[in-house]
Protein backbone atom coordinates (compact mmCIF):
# COMPACT_ATOMS: atom_id res chain seq x y z
CA UNK A 1 0.00 0.00 0.00
CA UNK A 2 1.51 3.48 -1.02
CA UNK A 3 0.25 6.81 0.80
CA UNK A 4 1.09 10.28 -0.12
CA UNK A 5 1.07 12.90 2.48
CA UNK A 6 2.49 16.83 1.56
CA UNK A 7 5.49 17.88 3.60
CA UNK A 8 4.34 20.89 6.05
CA UNK A 9 6.74 23.49 7.61
CA UNK A 10 6.41 24.94 10.95
CA UNK A 11 7.07 29.17 11.40
CA UNK A 12 10.31 28.24 12.76
CA UNK A 13 11.59 25.79 9.96
CA UNK A 14 10.80 22.43 11.18
CA UNK A 15 9.48 19.75 8.56
CA UNK A 16 6.88 17.36 9.53
CA UNK A 17 4.98 15.15 7.82
CA UNK A 18 1.36 13.33 9.11
CA UNK A 19 1.09 9.74 9.82
CA UNK A 20 -1.60 7.41 8.28
CA UNK A 21 -4.33 7.61 10.81
CA UNK A 22 -5.58 3.47 10.48
CA UNK A 23 -1.77 2.44 10.64
CA UNK A 24 -1.52 5.15 14.00
CA UNK A 25 -4.38 3.23 15.09
CA UNK A 26 -3.70 -0.15 14.04
CA UNK A 27 -0.32 0.13 16.02
CA UNK A 28 -1.73 1.54 19.11
CA UNK A 29 0.02 5.19 19.05
CA UNK A 30 -0.88 7.51 21.24
CA UNK A 31 -0.12 11.40 21.97
CA UNK A 32 3.79 10.97 23.29
CA UNK A 33 4.41 7.38 21.69
CA UNK A 34 7.69 7.60 20.75
CA UNK A 35 8.20 5.91 16.89
CA UNK A 36 11.07 4.68 15.34
CA UNK A 37 12.97 6.59 11.97
CA UNK A 38 15.64 4.60 10.64
CA UNK A 39 17.61 6.60 6.96
CA UNK A 40 18.94 3.63 4.62
CA UNK A 41 21.37 3.81 1.85
CA UNK A 42 19.25 4.44 -0.71
CA UNK A 43 17.74 7.73 0.80
CA UNK A 44 14.42 6.53 1.77
CA UNK A 45 13.17 6.82 5.71
CA UNK A 46 11.36 3.81 7.44
CA UNK A 47 8.93 4.27 10.25
CA UNK A 48 8.31 1.77 12.61
CA UNK A 49 6.26 2.03 15.53
CA UNK A 50 8.41 1.31 18.75
CA UNK A 51 6.85 -1.59 19.90
CA UNK A 52 8.12 -3.60 16.77
CA UNK A 53 11.47 -2.60 17.01
CA UNK A 54 12.32 -5.90 18.46
CA UNK A 55 11.58 -9.19 16.07
CA UNK A 56 8.43 -10.73 17.10
CA UNK A 57 8.52 -14.43 16.55
CA UNK A 58 6.25 -15.78 13.82
CA UNK A 59 4.08 -18.95 14.66
CA UNK A 60 1.53 -20.95 12.85
CA UNK A 61 -0.30 -24.24 13.25
CA UNK A 62 -0.48 -27.29 11.17
CA UNK A 63 -2.67 -30.00 10.87
CA UNK A 64 -1.13 -33.72 10.28
CA UNK A 65 -1.77 -35.01 7.02
CA UNK A 66 -0.49 -36.54 3.67
CA UNK A 67 1.54 -33.00 2.20
CA UNK A 68 2.94 -32.01 5.83
CA UNK A 69 6.55 -32.73 5.14
CA UNK A 70 6.35 -30.19 2.34
CA UNK A 71 3.92 -27.53 4.47
CA UNK A 72 6.36 -27.69 7.15
CA UNK A 73 9.45 -27.04 4.62
CA UNK A 74 7.07 -24.34 2.94
CA UNK A 75 6.36 -22.62 6.83
CA UNK A 76 10.32 -22.47 7.66
CA UNK A 77 11.32 -21.25 4.16
CA UNK A 78 8.38 -18.47 5.01
CA UNK A 79 10.49 -17.59 8.42
CA UNK A 80 8.10 -18.80 10.60
CA UNK A 81 9.94 -19.51 14.19
CA UNK A 82 7.50 -21.87 15.67
CA UNK A 83 5.43 -24.37 13.91
CA UNK A 84 3.12 -26.62 15.71
CA UNK A 85 1.86 -29.98 14.02
CA UNK A 86 -1.73 -31.11 15.50
CA UNK A 87 -4.26 -33.85 15.36
CA UNK A 88 -7.35 -34.31 16.64
CA UNK A 89 -6.55 -37.81 18.12
CA UNK A 90 -2.80 -39.05 17.95
CA UNK A 91 0.00 -38.32 15.95
CA UNK A 92 1.25 -42.30 14.83
CA UNK A 93 4.56 -43.23 14.69
CA UNK A 94 5.07 -42.84 10.93
CA UNK A 95 3.99 -39.27 11.01
CA UNK A 96 6.03 -38.37 13.84
CA UNK A 97 9.34 -39.98 12.52
CA UNK A 98 8.43 -37.71 8.83
CA UNK A 99 8.34 -34.93 11.20
CA UNK A 100 11.66 -35.33 13.02
CA UNK A 101 13.59 -36.19 9.50
CA UNK A 102 11.73 -32.75 8.37
CA UNK A 103 12.73 -30.97 11.02
CA UNK A 104 16.77 -33.13 10.74
CA UNK A 105 16.82 -31.37 7.13
CA UNK A 106 16.14 -27.54 7.57
CA UNK A 107 19.11 -26.00 10.05
CA UNK A 108 18.25 -24.67 12.91
CA UNK A 109 14.41 -26.26 13.49
CA UNK A 110 14.12 -28.68 16.46
CA UNK A 111 11.60 -30.59 17.95
CA UNK A 112 10.66 -28.21 21.28
CA UNK A 113 7.52 -29.90 22.93
CA UNK A 114 5.92 -33.27 21.87
CA UNK A 115 2.60 -34.97 23.42
CA UNK A 116 0.71 -37.82 21.70
CA UNK A 117 -1.22 -35.12 19.50
CA UNK A 118 1.42 -32.36 18.77
CA UNK A 119 4.56 -31.76 18.24
CA UNK A 120 6.05 -28.13 18.27
CA UNK A 121 9.33 -27.27 16.22
CA UNK A 122 11.23 -24.28 16.43
CA UNK A 123 13.79 -22.62 14.60
CA UNK A 124 16.67 -21.47 17.08
CA UNK A 125 18.61 -19.38 14.97
CA UNK A 126 19.70 -16.16 16.62
CA UNK A 127 19.37 -13.05 14.90
CA UNK A 128 20.82 -11.41 13.60
CA UNK A 129 21.68 -13.21 10.70
CA UNK A 130 24.52 -14.70 9.38
CA UNK A 131 24.96 -12.85 5.76
CA UNK A 132 23.86 -14.10 2.29
CA UNK A 133 27.01 -13.97 0.53
CA UNK A 134 28.53 -16.02 3.59
CA UNK A 135 26.17 -19.01 3.47
CA UNK A 136 26.34 -18.98 -0.67
CA UNK A 137 30.35 -18.99 -0.07
CA UNK A 138 29.82 -22.32 2.50
CA UNK A 139 27.25 -23.90 0.04
CA UNK A 140 29.74 -23.62 -2.97
CA UNK A 141 32.78 -24.66 -1.09
CA UNK A 142 30.86 -27.40 -0.29
CA UNK A 143 29.58 -28.19 -3.79
CA UNK A 144 32.81 -27.67 -5.10
CA UNK A 145 33.99 -30.96 -2.84
CA UNK A 146 31.72 -33.01 -3.91
CA UNK A 147 32.18 -32.14 -7.53
CA UNK A 148 35.54 -33.53 -7.11
CA UNK A 149 34.68 -36.74 -4.85
CA UNK A 150 32.05 -37.76 -6.74
CA UNK A 151 33.90 -37.90 -10.54
CA UNK A 152 37.05 -39.94 -8.21
CA UNK A 153 34.24 -41.94 -7.46
CA UNK A 154 33.57 -42.79 -10.70
CA UNK A 155 36.51 -43.16 -12.27
CA UNK A 156 38.06 -45.35 -9.39
CA UNK A 157 35.29 -47.30 -8.49
CA UNK A 158 35.28 -46.07 -4.66
CA UNK A 159 31.87 -47.29 -3.58
CA UNK A 160 32.35 -45.81 -0.12
CA UNK A 161 33.47 -42.15 -1.78
CA UNK A 162 30.27 -42.41 -3.92
CA UNK A 163 27.96 -43.13 -0.34
CA UNK A 164 30.05 -40.35 1.23
CA UNK A 165 28.89 -38.09 -1.55
CA UNK A 166 25.14 -39.00 -1.44
CA UNK A 167 25.66 -38.29 2.19
CA UNK A 168 27.10 -35.15 1.84
CA UNK A 169 24.07 -33.59 0.10
CA UNK A 170 22.02 -33.50 3.12
CA UNK A 171 24.08 -30.55 4.39
CA UNK A 172 24.21 -28.95 1.00
CA UNK A 173 20.30 -28.73 1.12
CA UNK A 174 20.72 -27.32 4.84
CA UNK A 175 22.58 -24.22 3.30
CA UNK A 176 20.14 -23.95 0.18
CA UNK A 177 17.12 -23.96 2.40
CA UNK A 178 18.46 -21.59 4.92
CA UNK A 179 19.80 -19.01 2.24
CA UNK A 180 16.08 -19.28 1.23
CA UNK A 181 14.84 -18.49 4.98
CA UNK A 182 16.72 -15.50 4.88
CA UNK A 183 16.49 -13.94 1.55
CA UNK A 184 12.64 -14.14 2.22
CA UNK A 185 12.93 -12.66 6.02
CA UNK A 186 14.83 -9.50 4.24
CA UNK A 187 12.10 -9.19 1.68
CA UNK A 188 10.08 -8.41 4.45
CA UNK A 189 12.18 -6.62 6.53
CA UNK A 190 14.11 -3.64 5.09
CA UNK A 191 15.49 -2.70 7.99
CA UNK A 192 17.70 -6.27 7.48
CA UNK A 193 18.71 -5.13 4.38
CA UNK A 194 20.52 -2.47 5.71
CA UNK A 195 22.32 -4.32 8.51
CA UNK A 196 23.34 -7.08 6.22
CA UNK A 197 23.96 -4.51 3.15
CA UNK A 198 22.22 -6.81 0.53
CA UNK A 199 19.78 -4.97 -1.35
CA UNK A 200 16.52 -6.58 -2.13
CA UNK A 201 16.81 -6.63 -6.16
CA UNK A 202 19.85 -8.22 -5.09
CA UNK A 203 18.18 -10.96 -3.30
CA UNK A 204 16.39 -12.57 -6.17
CA UNK A 205 20.24 -13.15 -7.72
CA UNK A 206 21.03 -14.66 -4.57
CA UNK A 207 17.79 -17.17 -4.49
CA UNK A 208 18.76 -17.87 -8.42
CA UNK A 209 22.53 -18.64 -7.84
CA UNK A 210 21.67 -20.98 -5.02
CA UNK A 211 19.47 -22.59 -7.26
CA UNK A 212 21.96 -23.23 -9.48
CA UNK A 213 24.38 -24.37 -6.48
CA UNK A 214 21.85 -26.57 -5.53
CA UNK A 215 21.89 -28.25 -8.67
CA UNK A 216 24.99 -29.33 -8.89
CA UNK A 217 25.41 -31.10 -5.93
CA UNK A 218 22.08 -32.99 -7.47
CA UNK A 219 23.90 -33.84 -10.13
CA UNK A 220 27.03 -34.71 -7.94
CA UNK A 221 24.84 -37.22 -6.80
CA UNK A 222 23.39 -38.81 -9.71
CA UNK A 223 26.95 -39.53 -10.83
CA UNK A 224 27.73 -41.12 -7.47
CA UNK A 225 24.38 -43.08 -8.14
CA UNK A 226 26.20 -43.90 -11.24
CA UNK A 227 29.41 -44.95 -9.34
CA UNK A 228 27.80 -47.11 -7.37
CA UNK A 229 25.88 -49.32 -10.13
CA UNK A 230 29.19 -49.80 -11.78
CA UNK A 231 29.81 -52.33 -9.11
CA UNK A 232 33.41 -53.82 -10.04
CA UNK A 233 33.68 -52.70 -13.36
CA UNK A 234 36.56 -50.89 -14.42
CA UNK A 235 37.28 -48.24 -16.34
CA UNK A 236 39.92 -48.32 -19.41
CA UNK A 237 42.70 -45.54 -18.81
CA UNK A 238 42.14 -43.17 -21.14
CA UNK A 239 38.64 -43.08 -19.95
CA UNK A 240 39.62 -42.35 -16.43
CA UNK A 241 41.91 -39.50 -17.88
CA UNK A 242 39.38 -37.64 -20.28
CA UNK A 243 36.93 -37.70 -17.92
CA UNK A 244 39.11 -36.52 -15.54
CA UNK A 245 39.99 -33.52 -18.30
CA UNK A 246 36.10 -32.95 -18.68
CA UNK A 247 36.09 -32.65 -14.65
CA UNK A 248 38.73 -29.79 -14.32
CA UNK A 249 37.39 -27.67 -16.88
CA UNK A 250 33.78 -27.83 -15.40
CA UNK A 251 35.19 -27.48 -12.15
CA UNK A 252 36.88 -24.50 -13.67
CA UNK A 253 34.67 -23.04 -15.22
CA UNK A 254 32.35 -23.46 -11.99
CA UNK A 255 34.59 -21.58 -9.58
CA UNK A 256 35.55 -18.17 -12.19
CA UNK A 257 31.37 -18.48 -12.54
CA UNK A 258 30.84 -17.88 -8.59
CA UNK A 259 33.92 -15.24 -8.63
CA UNK A 260 32.41 -13.82 -11.34
CA UNK A 261 28.84 -13.14 -9.83
CA UNK A 262 30.47 -12.51 -6.21
CA UNK A 263 32.80 -9.68 -7.81
CA UNK A 264 30.26 -9.01 -10.92
CA UNK A 265 33.13 -9.45 -12.68
CA UNK A 266 31.71 -10.06 -16.87
CA UNK A 267 35.14 -10.88 -17.89
CA UNK A 268 35.54 -13.66 -15.95
CA UNK A 269 31.65 -14.73 -17.40
CA UNK A 270 32.33 -14.54 -20.57
CA UNK A 271 35.43 -17.05 -19.98
CA UNK A 272 32.99 -19.26 -18.34
CA UNK A 273 30.86 -19.10 -21.38
CA UNK A 274 34.26 -19.49 -23.85
CA UNK A 275 35.05 -22.63 -22.10
CA UNK A 276 31.88 -24.43 -23.97
CA UNK A 277 34.20 -25.49 -27.05
CA UNK A 278 36.55 -27.37 -24.39
CA UNK A 279 33.50 -28.90 -22.84
CA UNK A 280 31.98 -29.84 -26.47
CA UNK A 281 35.19 -31.77 -27.41
CA UNK A 282 35.95 -33.48 -24.19
CA UNK A 283 32.36 -34.70 -24.20
CA UNK A 284 32.78 -35.88 -28.00
CA UNK A 285 36.10 -37.52 -27.02
CA UNK A 286 34.64 -39.57 -24.19
CA UNK A 287 31.92 -40.76 -26.21
CA UNK A 288 34.49 -42.02 -28.77
CA UNK A 289 36.25 -44.03 -25.83
CA UNK A 290 33.47 -45.34 -24.72
CA UNK A 291 32.52 -47.56 -27.84
CA UNK A 292 35.35 -49.74 -26.88
CA UNK A 293 34.26 -50.79 -24.02
CA UNK A 294 31.37 -53.07 -22.69
CA UNK A 295 27.13 -52.83 -23.50
CA UNK A 296 26.58 -52.95 -19.75
CA UNK A 297 29.70 -50.05 -19.50
CA UNK A 298 28.63 -47.65 -22.15
CA UNK A 299 24.97 -46.18 -20.85
CA UNK A 300 27.01 -45.27 -17.15
CA UNK A 301 29.86 -43.50 -18.77
CA UNK A 302 27.78 -41.58 -21.14
CA UNK A 303 25.66 -40.42 -18.32
CA UNK A 304 27.98 -39.31 -16.34
CA UNK A 305 29.50 -37.23 -19.46
CA UNK A 306 25.74 -35.62 -19.53
CA UNK A 307 25.98 -34.71 -15.39
CA UNK A 308 29.06 -32.89 -15.66
CA UNK A 309 27.75 -31.28 -18.92
CA UNK A 310 25.21 -30.14 -16.37
CA UNK A 311 27.84 -28.85 -13.79
CA UNK A 312 28.83 -26.78 -16.29
CA UNK A 313 25.56 -25.29 -17.87
CA UNK A 314 24.76 -24.41 -14.94
CA UNK A 315 27.94 -22.96 -14.47
CA UNK A 316 26.78 -20.60 -17.19
CA UNK A 317 23.72 -19.72 -15.99
CA UNK A 318 25.44 -18.44 -12.62
CA UNK A 319 27.80 -16.55 -14.95
CA UNK A 320 24.58 -15.31 -16.62
CA UNK A 321 23.43 -13.34 -13.43
CA UNK A 322 26.19 -11.14 -13.57
CA UNK A 323 25.04 -9.39 -16.90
Amino acid sequence: MSITRKVQQTPTGTFFVCLPRDWANENKLQKGCEISLEETSDGKIIVSAKAETEPQLKEISLTAGPFLSREIVGRYLLGYDIIRVEAKNRIDSNMRNLIKSTSNSLAGLMIVEETTSSMTLQCLMQQPFTSPEKILQRNQASTVRMIKDAVTSFVTSDMDLAKNVIERDVENNKFYFLLVRILRTILQNPRLSEKLAIAPIECLDYRLAAGFIEGIGDACVQMATSALELDDAKLSEELRRLLQELQATCLDANEQAFKSFLGKDISLAENVRKMRVKVDDACSQIAAAAKDSSVDLMPQILTAVSFLRQIYERSVDMADLVV
